[in-house]
């Protein structure tokens, strides 16, 4: 069999697609080759108004199948000088539309066709990851932790992974895994950015370096009841967005654009910070977008006490660790095995995660 496997992860900031061809064995997952696909912008604005929007099945079904050929167009640029038939299959994590586990009806919907993936690479698909897990009663979610415990396990206790995409989500290595989403990573930074200054992203915390905390405004969003929730949790979109932005905005509709972008940094440092000083915790390994914002790795040092280092550090891509972690949950599928998960996500058991198309 084979050993090469692609991951692909688009995340909840929009803002990319990553794809990452990696071997894999029982002991190791290492990177090959790797790009960023562009998220079409017209693309994204449907993402975004399905979530915001009511929207039609009719809709659903074209929105399914408009990202399977996003995501099949990066995979075969990718794979471009590669032989396809020597790649096992495709780790496919979709584009989250809706997560919702604590629910009467838990599930959690991400879009992009894995059968339309399939016959546009040729190349066998694993998706549908999350499902298998709430249905046993977990969170289905995060799931990187699990792969965190794969990549470092070379590493002593009392480290923590923690990383920063839209959401972030921390895992603690250890004898049990644990892990949970703390939040918002970079979804509020990118919004406000976004609308403030039109821009996509605040490049090392430059815009929100040059304005100042607002106490009140911090202090306002601290008290929402996801921040106090006990782990086993998870989050998104769905929930920290542009609505739940703007229901604390209006006492504060005199601050300045760089304040508000400078409290919403603060916002994700301390959130994170609060939730790793309950932990007993030495060092801190950052991946993820949110890692290449100098002035919020500031921050997290300066809040944690602690030592902080970026994945590249220990050789795992801070890039692209979460679309490794989909090709090495590819290889866990096709291998039947299960994945030590129900630790992180609260499930009743471990599952083989994961259908396979194609």
């Amino acid at each position: 069999m084979y050993k090469l496997y692609v991951g692909l992860m688009s995340g909840t900031s929009l803002d990319g697609v990553d794809v990452a061809l990696c071997e894999i064995t029982s002991s190791s997952c290492k990177l090959i080759s790797s790009l960023e696909y562009p998220f079409d912008s017209k693309l994204k604005e449907e993402v975004l108004s399905a979530i915001d929007s009511p929207i039609t099945l009719k809709e659903i079904g074209e929105l399914d199948v408009k990202l399977g050929n996003l995501f099949a167009n990066a995979i075969n640029k990718l794979l471009i000088g590669f032989d396809k038939s020597s790649i096992n299959a495709v780790g496919l994590h979709g584009q989250t539309l809706w997560h919702q586990p604590d629910s009467e009806t838990p599930f959690s919907m991400q879009l992009g066709s894995a059968s339309v993936v399939s016959a546009q690479t040729g190349i066998q698909v694993v998706s549908d990851f999350r499902s298998m897990d709430i249905a046993h009663g977990g969170q289905g979610a995060p799931f990187a932790p699990a792969f965190h415990q794969f990549a470092f396990s070379n590493l002593k206790e009392r480290t923590a992974v923690l990383n920063i995409g839209g959401m972030a989500n921390i895992t603690l290595l250890g004898e049990e895994l644990k892990g949970w989403d703390t939040g918002c990573g970079n979804v509020l930074l990118d919004m406000w950015i976004s609308k403030s200054q039109n821009r996509t992203y605040d490049r090392d915390g430059e815009f929100a370096k040059s304005g100042t905390v607002n106490m009140d405004l911090l202090n306002s969003m601290l008290d929402d009841p996801y921040f106090l929730k006990p782990a086993p949790k998870s989050t998104g979109r769905e929930y920290f967005n542009a609505t739940w932005l703007s229901n604390h905005l209006p006492v504060f509709q005199t601050l300045n654009d760089e304040d508000i972008q400078r409290t919403l940094l603060e916002l994700t440092a301390r959130t994170i910070a609060n939730d790793l000083k309950r932990s007993d915790i030495e060092l801190l390994i950052v991946c993820g977008g949110g890692a290449k914002n100098s002035f919020l790795m500031q921050r997290l040092q300066t809040l944690c006490k602690l030592e902080v280092k970026s994945s590249d550090e220990f050789g795992v891509s801070s890039d692209f660790l979460e679309a490794m972690a989909f090709a090495w949950l590819a290889y866990k599928r096709v291998h039947n095995e299960e994945v030590n998960l129900k630790s992180v996500t609260g499930a009743d058991k471990n599952s083989i995660l994961g259908a396979i198309y194609g």
